[in-house]
């Protein structure tokens, strides 16, 4: 069981398994969201996910035009956990959140048109504009 936790630890996934999908995505609103050049999900099967602890929600439109809802501490603002509609039956968790530093690379790179040029993966990473 993996833990992921907000800043102030009142807001928790714990994730059963290994995530199906590490996904790194460079789009403005995942930057945005961070607060830094991307945002890194490890997209788990939403039954191996359970949350705890009081949530927010905030809805807003993928670049693909694909509703994402995410869930965040009220306490500290913590991004925790997201929703892709396009795909109901995973969630995404920032890996950032785990304490594990052993945590897989990401698999693919989205939005990678969008990526600073100063930012360098593998060459076998997976690229999807």
């Amino acid at each position: 069981m993996k833990e992921a936790q907000c800043s102030c630890g009142k807001l928790r996934a714990l994730c059963e398994g290994e995530p199906a999908k590490v996904s790194i995505c460079h789009c403005d609103a995942c930057r945005r969201r961070t607060g830094s050049a991307f945002g890194i999900a490890a997209f788990y099967p939403r039954a191996a996910v359970r949350v705890e602890g009081e949530r927010r929600a905030f809805t807003r439109d993928s670049d693909a035009g694909h509703a994402v809802t995410f869930h965040f501490c009220p306490d500290c603002g913590s991004t925790l956990y997201w929703e892709p509609s396009r795909k109901p039956d995973m969630i995404g968790v920032g890996i950032g959140a785990f304490a594990d530093l052993d945590y897989p690379m990401p698999d693919q790179s989205v939005s990678d048109a969008r990526r600073y040029g100063w930012i360098a993966f593998p060459d076998a990473m997976q690229r999807r504009e």
